[in-house]
């Protein structure tokens, strides 16, 4: 296997350069330079490596975790986090198993088709419930109270497991915007609005200012192997930008969106997979399609108070991610 650049692996794997840069940076792969070679590249280990990453994050193990997994001096100390993520699986498998159970006794029951009878089922169905393995086992008898209470205890396992899409409807804004098109233009698009968050207040100004990103275009556009990145600061309709940013003007609308914490930008495809299978919306995809990544955004929370403090306070751990919705049968 011939060594690959980060464009490449990038194309190859499905994973964004960011990922590849933050997994290097917290030490779960390592990149090198060859000397006529002016970028960083990944040689046969360093793939393979990063193989094993994806896998394990499909498997919704946490990078700390992975990072022990990977780096263990001895088997038993990847065992342990095995075992500790099947513990959580079978807790969230014994959630389910309760709401599953008792959804069917209520069916059962009201086979007659009588709203009063339901209704009774409805009031009594505490009594149905199931005892749920692990933290959810009660000691001793169990009574209906306690059995309402595994109900509540199940639900909440299960939101806990489940990331929750939320729509939203982003209003118009005006944005000063920077555009890099590089070989790692994340890398190099944030300074100057930085600069120009703190030298113009704009925290005080607008303490609501929010943060957005995009790729413009897409890696695997450009024939070079470059990409762009632009990043968008709302600010004041009336406020002037200072070169190399733009004002621009946003004309809102509705998105479908999911929190992830930085980096698993991989969650993208659970966005879009709950997109495609709803029954009340549909993408909307900007017309421009990769150019601009299909109209998605990236929103960086925190980020803007953050740059007004001088990072002194970093909330920015979570990023919205933003997909273009339509509801299902009107215009667009």
């Amino acid at each position: 296997m011939t060594d690959m650049t980060v464009s490449e692996v990038s194309r190859s794997l499905g994973i964004s350069t960011r990922m590849l840069r933050y997994y290097e940076k917290e030490g779960l792969i390592q990149t090198k330079r060859r000397e006529d070679y002016a970028y960083r590249i990944y040689d046969e280990a360093a793939v393979r490596r990063l193989r094993q990453i994806i896998v394990l994050r499909k498997l919704r193990i946490s990078l700390k975790d992975i990072g022990i997994i990977l780096n263990a001096s001895e088997i038993s100390e990847a065992l342990k986090v095995f075992l500790e993520k099947i513990r959580e699986v079978d807790v969230e498998i014994s959630s389910l198993a309760v709401i599953r159970d008792t959804l069917s006794e209520i069916a059962e029951l009201s086979t007659a088709g009588s709203l009063p009878l339901l209704e009774n089922k409805l009031m009594s169905v505490s009594g149905l419930l199931p005892p749920v393995k692990n933290q959810l086992k009660e000691n001793g008898a169990m009574n209906s109270e306690n059995k309402e209470e595994m109900l509540d205890k199940a639900n909440e396992n299960i939101e806990k497991a489940n990331d929750n899409v939320r729509i939203l409807l982003l209003p118009p804004f005006t944005v000063a915007s920077n555009h890099v098109i590089d070989f790692e233009p994340e890398e190099k698009v944030d300074k100057p609005v930085d600069k120009f968050i703190r030298e113009s207040g704009l925290y005080n100004i607008k303490p609501d200012a929010r943060y957005f990103g995009f790729n413009h275009p897409n890696p695997g556009i450009l024939k070079d192997g470059r990409h762009g990145y632009e990043v968008w600061v709302t600010i004041p309709d009336d406020m002037d930008v200072p070169a190399p940013l733009v004002k621009k003007h946003f004309d809102g609308g509705l998105y479908a969106a999911l929190t992830i914490r930085f980096p698993d930008f991989h969650r993208w495809n659970d966005l879009t997979r709950w997109v495609e299978g709803s029954k009340l919306y549909e993408p909307d995809y900007s017309e421009l399609g990769e150019e601009i990544m299909g109209g998605c955004l990236e929103e960086h929370l925190n980020w803007v108070y953050a740059s007004h403090t001088g990072w002194k306070e970093d909330f920015t751990g979570q990023i919205d991610l933003l997909l273009p919705i339509n509801k299902k049968g009107t215009d667009r």
